[in-house]
């Protein structure tokens, strides 16, 4: 790197030792690779759009505290293999949340996948002759944490549920999952159309787990714009 360059950079190249000049090179390489691998992690995460979770409006959301959600951010929950259960009506702040744990998650360094359930259902059920939805599958399990976002809105078949198993049976022990959804899993059964499937994956995700009950009026109702 040419010292005009340098300069460019911010380095201060006359005013400082040798030592200090190759130490500035080896931060700044080191900085910029950092960044390099959060924004491969950012794309890979493959998130709908950007939400942090300083954006979210607490005082709408009265079922959740300030303390809570800096607990959240601390992410000792991922290293420990939590997963999390989002429930609530739709536009009370699941998928900010959702996202921006995920966020805070790549920041640090950490594997992430988003995807709805109506995504996820086709990924694995075409992943025997996708080849897209083969490495989609793959990103999934290498996560460290992984986002499924509504799910059990609408009903699955046998053969659906059966492939959620499997894949919630893969994560287990080795992924945090975060899962939104506006139905409790108690009726999930009833969605999934198999007692036993739905037992067993309930047996892996709140093995360990933490439920937050999120509810009152729309924020996208509340905050409607009209036309008039």
């Amino acid at each position: 790197m040419e010292v005009h360059q340098l300069k460019k950079q911010g380095f201060k190249v006359a005013a400082i030792s040798y030592l200090e000049f190759i130490e500035e090179i080896l931060s700044f390489e080191l900085k910029r690779r950092e960044e390099k691998n959060r924004e491969k992690r950012l794309k890979k995460a493959k998130f709908p759009y950007y939400k942090t979770l300083d954006e979210f409006n607490i005082s709408e959301q009265h079922s959740l505290s300030t303390r809570q959600i800096e607990q959240l951010k601390k992410l000792n929950w991922l290293d420990q293999q939590y997963n999390l259960i989002l429930l609530g009506p739709p536009g009370v702040g699941k998928t900010h949340i959702a996202i921006g744990l995920g966020l805070e998650a790549v920041h640090i360094g950490y594997k992430v996948s988003f995807n709805t359930m109506g995504e996820l259902i086709n990924i694995l059920k075409t992943q025997e002759y996708l080849r897209k939805s083969q490495l989609q599958l793959k990103a999934i399990k290498e996560a460290d944490l992984v986002i499924i976002d509504y799910l059990m809105y609408m009903a699955m078949d046998q053969r659906e549920a059966n492939l959620f198993f499997h894949l919630i049976n893969d994560l287990y022990e080795r992924s945090s999952i975060i899962l939104t959804s506006n139905k409790g899993p108690e009726q999930w059964g009833e969605l999934m159309g198999d007692m036993g499937i739905t037992t067993a994956i309930l047996d892996r995700l709140l093995h360990r787990v933490e439920v937050i009950h999120l509810n009152g009026e729309s924020y996208r109702i509340k905050n409607r714009s009209t036309i008039f």
